[in-house]
C-alpha cells in the first residue's frame, strides 16, 4: 500500500516498546511503504536506547522509508562517544549528561555499562560496548527534512533566519523565540524537543513531544497538508489548531 501521508514520531527517549507500538499503528494506517520521520531524541531517560537504535537501523536497512533526525540528546550521546564530554554549554541548568534529569546514565546502562565508573574508564568501556554502527548512525543524522509544505526538525528554527542560515544549536536546542512566534512560517513546522502533556497544533507548527522521556505516551501523527491526526489504537484522532 502506498501513501502520500507523512507520518511523524515525537521524541522517543529510549522507549523501545512505545516505539514498536507506534510503528504498528503507522503500518496499520499507511502500510509498509509509509513515509515516516522520527523527530530526534532517540536516546536517554528511557530504559532501552540501544534497542531503539537497533530497530531504526534495521528498518532502514530493510528498505523502510524512514528519516531519522538528530536531536540534542543524540548529540550529547555522540559527543560523549567521541570526546568523553559530559557537559554542554546549551544545558542552562549546568547538569551533566549522566544526571537523571538528562538520562545519559540510562543510555549507557542499556549497553550493559556501569555509569558510576570513573570517567576515563567509562569512555573506554563505551568504546567497546557501543556498536560502531550505532556511532556511525548517530553521526550521520540530518538536522531537518524539508518536504513540500512541511519542515521536520527536532527543536525548531529561529524565525528571523533563512533555513540555510540556521545553526545546529537552533535546530536541535532552540525554544525561544521559536515557541512564542505566532506568524506563519514558510512551512508547517513539525517538531519535538519541548515536552508537553499532549501533542498540539499551533497553526504554524505542530509539537509532537508528548513526554515519552518522562513516561507519558509516545506520539505518532499523520500529516496531510495543514491537517494532522494523532494515531491511536482506535484509529486517527484529529489534531486541530
Amino acid at each position: 500500500m502506498m501513501t502520500k501521508t507523512i507520518y511523524a514520531i515525537g521524541d522517543i527517549h529510549g522507549q523501545h516498546e512505545m516505539l514498536l507500538d507506534v510503528l504498528t499503528r503507522i503500518e496499520a494506517d499507511g502500510g509498509t511503504d509509509a513515509r515516516v520521520v522520527m523527530l530526534g531524541d532517540l536516546v536517554d531517560r528511557g530504559p532501552d536506547s540501544r534497542a531503539v537504535l537497533d530497530t531504526l537501523i534495521s528498518g532502514i536497512e530493510q528498505g523502510r522509508d524512514w528519516t531519522v533526525l538528530m536531536g540534542n540528546h543524540d548529540r550529547m550521546f555522540l559527543d560523549f562517544l567521541e570526546t568523553g564530554a559530559m557537559d554542554s554549554p546549551m544545558v542552562r541548568s549546568g547538569l551533566d549528561w549522566l544526571n537523571e534529569r538528562l538520562g545519559g546514565a540510562e543510555t549507557l546502562a542499556s549497553y550493559g555499562l556501569d555509569p558510576t565508573m570513573p570517567a576515563k574508564r567509562l569512555l573506554k568501556a563505551a568504546g567497546r560496548a557501543v556498536p560502531r554502527e550505532h556511532h556511525s548512525f548517530l553521526a550521520a543524522r540530518p538536522f531537518y527534512l524539508e518536504r513540500g509544505p512541511h519542515l521536520f526538525v527536532h527543536a525548531g528554527i529561529h524565525p528571523e533566519r533563512p533555513l540555510e542560515a540556521q545553526s545546529e544549536d537552533d535546530l536541535i536546542w532552540i525554544r525561544e523565540p521559536f515557541l512564542s512566534y505566532s506568524e506563519p512560517f514558510d512551512w508547517l513546522v513539525i517538531h519535538g524537543h519541548t515536552a508537553q502533556k499532549l501533542p498540539r497544533h499551533y497553526g504554524n507548527r505542530i509539537n509532537l513531544d508528548s513526554g515519552a522521556g518522562w513516561g507519558r505516551p509516545l506520539t505518532a501523527a499523520a500529516i496531510e497538508g495543514t491537517r494532522a491526526w494523532v494515531l491511536t489504537d482506535d484509529g486517527r484522532q484529529p489534531l486541530m489548531p
